[in-house]
């Protein structure tokens, strides 16, 4: 059986292979692109060079509508459209697999417009930036249990949600929000437990406990609730903390008494 927190050295090498691989495929795409395309640097028309954006990101080529999005914010940057450029470029560096930028340009819009209407829409795209509900390419290969690796960005994701539902309620994007909040809610309690069994089994009994009690406390609603509170319970019995186990176990019965 391959362990995944230890994989063996070929594995490692295969899955390096094959990262090396995917990287050389999207450079030589964005070549291909790169090459049929000239640089647009020549502005002299801002409506029409913003509808030829448009059109652009409309179709998909969201390569080419931020080459000329980008020109336009070099050669106007106090333009009347300038907010809008903001807003269609975080869209589009998102659209483009570009999520860093994506969330770059949504800071920046935020930090220059703190009380613009469309910071819901800043906020909403940041998260999405961040969120993936997919495992990835190398976790497919090898049917890696997502909830096994670290989230990294899936608490940035769970953040800006929560942001936006809680300081835009009536925001257009918040209904989507709070569906995407609950998936990262059960992923971030689920590796949060899935650390603390780690401990657990490991003799780690205060590092368990504390794991566990901390994917209750702020994942509160979470699939995995049930779970953190066993945990718990059997991390303070290993302890001695009887008192704390009884508490636990009480909390347990009430939420869950089919448990």
């Amino acid at each position: 059986m391959i362990d995944f927190l230890n994989p063996p050295r070929s594995l490692e090498r295969l899955q390096r292979q094959a990262r090396q691989v995917i990287l050389l495929t999207a450079l030589a795409v964005l070549a291909a692109c790169a090459s049929n395309e000239e640089p647009y640097d020549a502005v002299q028309d801002l409506q029409e060079a913003y509808d030829k954006a448009q059109t652009s990101i409309q179709n998909g080529n969201y390569s080419r509508g931020i080459q000329i999005l980008e020109a336009i914010q070099a050669r106007y940057p106090f333009s009347d459209v300038a907010r809008q450029i903001q807003l269609d470029l975080m869209y589009a560096y998102y659209k483009s697999g570009a999520p860093e930028l994506a969330v770059e340009a949504a800071d920046t819009f935020m930090r220059e417009n703190p009380i613009h209407p469309k910071v819901d829409y800043a906020l909403y795209i940041k998260g999405l930036a961040y969120f993936s509900d997919e495992p990835g390419l190398l976790e497919r290969w090898f049917r890696k249990d997502t909830n096994k690796r670290p989230p990294k960005d899936v608490d940035q994701a769970y953040q800006a949600f929560r942001r936006l539902v809680e300081r835009y309620p009536a925001s257009e994007y918040a209904p989507d929000a709070r569906q995407r909040i609950i998936y990262l809610k059960n992923r971030l309690a689920a590796y949060e437990n899935w650390v603390a069994d780690y401990y657990l089994r490991r003799g780690a009994y205060i590092a368990a406990a504390n794991r566990a009690k901390n994917a209750l406390e702020s994942y509160n609603g979470a699939d995995s609730n049930e779970e953190s509170l066993r945990i718990m319970i059997a991390a303070y019995e290993e302890l001695g903390l009887n008192d704390l186990a009884a508490d636990a176990q009480r909390v347990l019965e009430l939420n869950y008494p089919d448990s």
